[in-house]
């Protein structure tokens, strides 16, 4: 969980990621629960930000059932496909939540 000073303190950040929800037509829905993980995962360091931020969204996308592929979250965010690959499982889990089973 965060607190409402996370928010105001990373409004920067929160709105870098509605931006790239918005270029990829994520729904709210999707979009809400982003920065929910955003918040919840903080890193200190601003350049993991962007990473958690990309690993965010496209777990925000499968668990709202709003998917974008890896790449293409990765690309709109600046990241490797590579980072959101390596973050997402752990992101998820660490919510409480079931990976999916393909």
């Amino acid at each position: 969980m965060y607190r409402a000073r996370d928010e105001v303190a990373n409004e920067a950040w929160l709105e870098d990621l509605e931006r790239a929800a918005e270029r990829l037509d994520i729904d709210g829905a999707a979009r809400s629960r982003a920065v929910d993980l955003f918040l919840s995962n903080l890193p200190e360091d601003d350049r993991s930000k962007e990473a958690v931020m990309a690993a965010s969204l496209y777990v925000a996308g499968l668990v709202e059932n709003d998917r974008r592929s890896q790449a293409t979250v990765a690309d709109e965010l600046g990241v490797s496909r590579l980072t959101v690959q390596q973050r997402w499982k752990p992101l998820l889990e660490g919510a409480g939540l079931d990976a999916p089973e393909w």
